[in-house]
């Protein structure tokens, strides 16, 4: 772990200045609308931009909510933010209006940016706000995001001064058990997720190119897309669209992606698409989080073409994932290790530590945890103990070390005394020919008992719902020890999940009630 004595940092300018004498005409960012843009431009921009903010009268340490699609500006937004000592705040740009109207008045937000496609989306907002400055990627009035990045007046030749610990943005969390949390982050947590995961676990090198399916506004797809690469002066491909099988391996073939980063979901889509393994050649490494990836799937991924999938765990609080596989050690269904510079403890029900093999509440300490939630001093009590931040996942511990998901604190399930993962009924429901997807939740038998409920995604539909049913309770008890197996079957279209592709068991246990 690195030493941080609270020096004088500011994170906007360690990423760029890193690459400005050994790298400046290296390509730092692409995106699919074919922009390009090189280290010494972004370098330029940057500071251009840091200072147009400044000229505008938003000062250090105001806050900018940034709703913006994956484009060469986002980095250059987020960036110049923290350069001008601006908090950035990172958001959704697919949430409801509700949403939005919340995070402006709990981040006490002065101004907003905003991607073009999203002006009629924020125009009732805007009526309502005539204090918050509106920012538009277009040509909408006379603010509009590419007049403050090209305008050619003095730039901002030293950046802000800041601290290592001083605050340098936010992110919300997904706000799947209640209101959205902003998460606030310091300057050195950004470059403390690269040094310990990025190097050490993906030995990531400038000759790397790096496409993440997740958003830069999520802490997994910031991480991916922004930091990593820029701390080795690799190069970060972006993507405005919604990914899909076809638009994913179209921009790993056409940009010869060597790191790709995706979530469980994808995966399974990509592996249902046939499409030809020839369009991934040029993958050297594929990484997956927001979601436990099930063993069969990094199976069939590895099978198919013979790159490696590191699953991993990590979470907003902690930035980007503590927990992972690694190239020369993995076990299919688990999420591996601490990472270098992070440690793990489980945690019982009663406060004590747990045993090896023993299904315990996950806690992690580590270099990226955020400092607190903003405005919510008791779940900022319960989450973040003094050094250590509570997950709210549950996990089993084996003894080489290795942990594996068990599921979400609210969604494990007592049956016949004994505790039952839904990700592990799940991941056995998964390995069965005709299944897509599945999610399990707890559910009340006539004796006021609880028992597991599946819902399933099929492959292909089914002609014979009650025969396929009984298959399925057969496939799982020969898996797994027979009590586990579902006592009830949902057969679904699709399953309600956050942004970042996590299964949201809560509603499907509030539809079924």
């Amino acid at each position: 772990m690195n030493k941080i004595n609270n020096e004088k940092y500011n994170a906007a300018y360690d990423l760029i200045n890193r690459n400005i004498l050994s790298n400046p005409d290296k390509i730092a960012f692409i995106d699919n609308n074919n922009n390009k843009i090189t280290y010494n431009e972004l370098f330029k921009k940057v500071k251009t931009f840091a200072q147009s903010i400044r000229n505008i009268d938003i000062n250090p340490n105001d806050r900018v909510l940034v709703c913006m699609d994956d484009s060469i500006n986002y980095p250059i937004v987020f960036l110049g933010l923290i350069w001008a000592g601006v908090i950035p705040i990172c958001i959704n740009t697919m949430l409801p209006v509700k949403d939005y109207q919340y995070m402006i008045k709990d981040s006490e937000a002065k101004a907003i940016i905003i991607s073009s496609h999203l002006i009629s989306k924020f125009k009732i907002i805007e009526d309502e706000n005539s204090n918050l400055l509106f920012i538009y990627d277009s040509d909408k009035g006379d603010l509009n995001l590419d007049s403050l990045i090209q305008k050619n007046n003095k730039t901002m030749e030293i950046h802000n001064e800041s601290f290592e610990k001083d605050i340098a943005f936010w992110l919300y969390s997904s706000g799947s058990t209640g209101s959205p949390k902003g998460t606030l982050h310091m300057h050195k947590s950004l470059i403390e997720t690269a040094s310990n995961y990025a190097k050490e676990i993906l030995k990531i090198n400038k000759h790397d190119i790096c496409f993440s399916a997740a958003k830069l506004f999520f802490a997994y797809g910031l991480g991916n897309a922004l930091t990593f690469p820029m701390s080795v002066g690799a190069t970060s491909i972006l993507m405005s669209d919604r990914p899909t099988p076809e638009s994913v391996s179209h921009i790993i073939q056409k940009n010869a992606v060597t790191l790709f980063f995706g979530v469980p979901t994808l995966y399974a889509a990509l592996l249902n698409s046939k499409i030809s393994h020839s369009l991934f050649k040029s993958l050297r490494l594929s990484v997956s989080a927001g979601e436990a990836l099930p063993a069969n799937l990094y199976e069939k991924w590895y099978k198919f073409l013979g790159i490696k999938v590191l699953d991993g765990i990590g979470s907003t609080e902690m930035l980007h994932i503590f927990i992972s596989n690694t190239i020369d050690n993995i076990t299919p269904g688990a999420s591996g290790k601490p990472v270098p510079g992070y440690e793990a403890r489980l945690i019982n029900d009663d406060g004590s530590i747990a045993s090896d093999n023993q299904i315990a509440e996950l806690e992690i300490k580590g270099p990226s945890s955020a400092v607190s939630y903003w405005n919510k001093p008791e779940k900022s009590k319960v989450t973040f103990n003094a050094e250590w931040t509570r997950t709210g996942d549950k996990y089993i511990r084996d003894t080489r070390g290795i942990y594996t998901y068990c599921g979400r604190a609210d969604d494990m399930m007592k049956v016949s005394g004994q505790y039952v993962s839904p990700f592990e009924v799940e991941a056995a429901l998964q390995t069965h020919e005709e299944v897509l997807e599945a999610a399990v939740v707890a559910k009340k038998d006539k004796d006021n008992l609880i028992k597991p409920k599946a819902f399933i995604i099929l492959k292909n539909q089914c002609n014979d719902e009650e025969m396929l049913k009984t298959k399925l309770t057969n496939h799982v008890k020969k898996q797994l020890t027979p009590f586990k197996y579902p006592r009830w079957y949902e057969f679904v279209e699709v399953l309600p999940k956050t942004a970042t592709g996590k299964i949201q068991r809560y509603k499907l246990r509030t539809n079924d009630d």
